[in-house]
């Protein structure tokens, strides 16, 4: 008598798919022509000189970056103008632009607004128009949220919209709202949760000095401006859909602001000299950079993790994000922190852009979500018991 064997089941059925951290033939690609444009016409002596002007945003280049080389129709599908990439795709773009500072609203426009816009019903006329002229660069649009608005949270409600589509409120600290053409903004109307859209003009946008001069934030005031309801099944899941997506991938912006900060670092020890020998060559130094490195390569892990999982669609998508958010966060404010003190004297300086990615890293930390939001939102995840 023969014995039965057990069913053997697939991989699949039995442990969830483990995410691909390895950068793609295409993404290497995308990365050296990102860094390639960013190389010749955003050197840091560039960025420093817009953010002592009345101009940080730097439009040819954002639109050599959005048009030829097609980066704001990363996340748009191919039917509606865009490249019909990935949440990957997009991670890489940020990791070159966090290493650049760049000054341009890849993050606000490609990746907050249009994730809000995809999140609605992409066959409503409005919708479709508005993510046509997102993709190909045409118009830049500023989701309007307080840049700490974190996935999660409850639909806001400072805004109100009357029975004819008109907005009234108050929203402060929008990223990028300086720069944008378009609106989107979540309002609670007749019939409850909604996202509309308004032209930037229609607006009392005013901007205060920011930490991060690369990208100002602004406060838009509403008074009666008219708008466009767009047509979402629900509002308020396309906005947190939105936020938890724009969380996982700035945590590749700061691992780009980590991975400048610890190969400039490493450069400068190098070829500067005391007691006859590199700076880089004492003990002391080596390990503080060791421990950075380590840290960076972990960071790595966890924002290609979690945009693995956004691309996906991964069931841990939520817990990717909330550990992506909760470390990489703390990575670039510590290697930014590193780079301006191994600098020594020039690193204290204005001259030095060391000074550019710290701030930037400082305000990426409080951005869709501190550490402890997404520490908090990883225990609840994970039915982690909060300390008594």
């Amino acid at each position: 008598m023969t014995t039965p064997t057990p069913q053997t089941l697939s991989t699949s059925q039995t442990t969830p798919a483990s995410p691909d951290l390895l950068y793609s033939d295409v993404e290497d690609e995308l990365r050296a022509s990102v860094r390639a444009l960013l190389s010749d016409r955003c050197p840091p002596s560039a960025v420093l000189a817009r953010c002592e002007s009345d101009t940080p945003y730097d439009p040819e280049l954002w639109r050599t970056l959005a048009g030829a080389l097609g980066t704001a129709g990363l996340l748009v599908p191919e039917r509606l103008g865009g490249q019909g990439a990935s949440a990957r795709e997009a991670a890489v773009v940020l990791e070159e632009l966090g290493a650049a500072v760049t000054p341009v609203p890849f993050l606000t426009s490609a990746v907050l607004a249009t994730c809000a816009l995809l999140g609605c019903d992409t066959k409503d006329e409005a919708v479709a128009a508005l993510l046509q002229q997102l993709a190909s660069g045409e118009t830049v649009a500023a989701l309007a949220v307080p840049f700490t608005a974190a996935p999660g949270v409850p639909f806001p409600r400072a805004v109100r919209a009357s029975s004819d589509g008109e907005l009234t409120g108050t929203l402060t600290s929008v990223a990028d709202a300086t720069a944008a053409g378009v609106l989107v903004v979540p309002a609670v109307g007749p019939e409850g949760p909604g996202l509309y859209a308004v032209e930037a003009a229609a607006a009392r946008i005013t901007a205060p000095v920011p930490l991060d001069l690369t990208r100002p934030i602004a406060d838009v005031g509403l008074a009666g401006a008219p708008a466009r309801r767009l047509e979402a099944p629900d509002a308020a899941a396309a906005l947190d859909g939105a936020l938890r997506a724009g969380a996982g991938l700035l945590a590749s912006e700061q691992l780009g602001i980590a991975q400048w900060c610890l190969e400039t670092t490493v450069q400068h020890l190098a070829e500067r000299h005391q007691f006859g020998r590199p700076v880089g060559s004492f003990q002391a130094v080596k390990h503080r950079l060791a421990d950075l490195w380590l840290e960076v390569v972990s960071a790595r892990a966890a924002a290609r993790a979690a945009a693995d999982a956004l691309a996906s669609g991964s069931d841990d998508t939520r817990v990717a994000v909330a550990v992506a958010q909760a470390y990489c966060a703390g990575v670039a404010v510590h290697a930014a922190e590193e780079c301006v003190q191994l600098h020594g004297g020039i690193g204290m300086t204005w001259e030095h852009p060391a000074h550019l990615f710290l701030k930037r890293a400082k305000a990426d930390e409080a951005a869709l979500g501190t550490p402890g939001h997404h520490r908090t939102a990883l225990a609840a995840a994970v039915d982690l018991p909060a300390a008594g």
